[in-house]
């Protein structure tokens, strides 16, 4: 590919002052030659001057039509490539004259013009503005790498900054062009320059939600240079920056959704190894490890470490305890940090109020359950709602179907709660357990019309009241049903 072959002409290390990268003597047919990319030697054509001078001598309000007057066939992409180098110390305006030929259709503008504002952007740092630009050019112009070669060539003749570059790994991680993106990189660190700690630590989490953490885990390596490994054997090994606390954040947290808890405490070793300092989300990613593998007592010791460490608690740090406490039934010590979080200043959220329902439902302790519930709805957090399901299904344990229906119908109304089969065969066979045979039927043809069917629990319970009722003949009538019903399942 071309852009390697740029790359390959010089090797050189980004620093955040704009100055020349890579040499472009490999696009010209004398060595010793340093003409952009896709001009050729010709007379100065005095359009430049004159576009130039209008665009910064006359005021706003007059120069567009007066432009739009001089050159109604408008701009070859080379001209105008040419005219905004002329401004490239007023990015605003460059932009603007971009977008007024795009808008008025007065260029077909390519990837030399498009680079060409890119660079111009870059250089005076307008980031967003950079960035949407390069977002533009991929999906509008051309692919990721073609848009990297020709930034490349277009590099030096723009002084451009090195973070471009970041820039355009950033965009094509948004747009999911993710193999392109580790390529650039690659291209990028064969020659020692390495992109930007957060451009990296993007990519790594990028890799590690999309292809798997053990994906994420492998080019970090590759970006810091632990394998060993010369990607060019013609490139000099150079010292590459040190990974930040983020980028072990990242690679934690990749390791924990996916599972990988051996990993995830492996990581945190070689943070310890790498004297990389934990933040208050590294610990919380560690804790919610030993949480989900009920190991209350790690989480403790750790929880020490942290606040030895003056690494002050923050409110997921709080939730991540409190669920771990909630979830093994320890509801006295998730209500101890309930009440240091309080004490400490930090608000309590919708998680918070979410693990304490669910744990004192698990402990039969309903009525506390519903003193939060309430609690957490006025203050305005919406429920999330497998724990409203679990709610309901605490009170009907209790035998409390007029709440467990109340709570559901608020729910419904006031959250767009959409209640699950389960919670219809809670309340379903409470009502049918305290002869309320009439209620069931309403909310059974409500569970039918939400596409549930009724399965062989709910039928006990209706065969159960109609018995209890004296009704033998429709107890009968449905179970016949029932076992037709079955029947029909297997035969399917």
């Amino acid at each position: 590919m071309a852009a390697i072959q740029i790359l390959k002409s010089s090797c050189v290390f980004l620093t955040t002052k704009p100055k020349p990268l890579l040499s472009l003597s490999y696009f010209s047919s004398s060595s010793s030659s340093s003409a952009p990319s896709d001009q050729t030697a010709s007379e100065p054509n005095p359009l430049i001057p004159s576009v130039v001078s209008i665009l910064t001598q006359l005021r706003s309000e007059s120069r567009w039509g007066y432009l739009r007057t001089l050159y109604p066939d408008g701009f070859n992409p080379n001209d105008f490539s040419q005219i905004v180098l002329q401004i490239k110390n007023n990015p605003h305006l460059a932009l603007r004259f971009f977008q007024w030929t795009q808008t008025k259709s007065l260029c077909s503008h390519n990837l030399q013009s498009y680079s060409t504002v890119i660079h111009i952007l870059a250089r005076s740092r307008l980031k967003s503005q950079a960035y949407s630009l390069i977002g533009d050019a991929i999906r509008e112009v051309s692919e990721p790498l073609q848009v990297f070669e020709t930034l490349v060539k277009t590099y030096r003749q723009c002084g451009s900054a090195p973070f471009v570059f970041d820039y355009l790994i950033k965009a094509c991680l948004e747009s999911k062009k993710i193999d392109p993106a580790i390529q650039i990189v690659r291209m990028l660190l064969s020659r020692g320059i390495s992109p930007g700690l957060s451009t990296c630590n993007a990519l790594i989490r990028c890799i590690s939600q999309r292809q798997g953490a053990y994906a994420g885990y492998e080019i970090y390596r590759e970006i810091f240079g632990l394998d060993g490994q010369v990607l060019d054997k013609n490139a000099k090994r150079v010292a590459r920056a040190s990974p930040n606390v983020q980028t072990f954040n990242e690679l934690m947290l990749g390791f924990y959704q996916d599972g990988a808890v051996e990993m995830v405490k492996e990581i945190w070793d070689q943070m310890a190894e790498s004297n990389c300092c934990p933040d208050v989300y590294t610990f919380s990613i560690l804790m919610e490890t030993y949480c989900e593998e009920e190991k209350m007592s790690e989480a403790e010791e750790l929880w020490e470490q942290m606040r030895a460490k003056s690494v002050e608690p923050d409110a997921v740090a709080y939730n991540t305890m409190i669920g771990g406490f909630c979830k093994v039934g320890e509801i006295e010590m998730a209500e101890e940090f309930f009440k240091q979080m309080g004490l400490s200043g930090i608000e309590s959220t919708s998680a918070t109020y979410e693990h304490l329902i669910r744990g004192y439902c698990k402990i039969g302790n309903i009525d506390s359950a519903m003193l939060l519930y309430k609690d957490m709805l006025r203050k305005d957090f919406r429920p999330e709602s497998s724990m409203v399901g679990e709610l309901i299904r605490g009170l009907c344990d209790e035998s409390r179907l007029s709440e467990a229906l109340d709570v559901m119908r608020a729910a419904m109304l006031d959250y767009g709660f959409c209640p699950r089969e389960k919670c219809y065969e809670f309340l379903i066979r409470g009502l049918c357990e305290q002869g309320k045979l009439e209620e069931a039927l309403k909310l059974q043809a409500e569970m039918v019309g939400k596409g549930f069917k009724p399965n062989s629990k709910i039928y006990n319970a209706f065969i159960s009241g109609y018995m209890k009722e004296g009704n033998k003949e429709v107890a009968e009538l449905l179970r016949n049903e029932m076992l037709d019903t079955q029947l029909c399942g297997i035969a399917d």
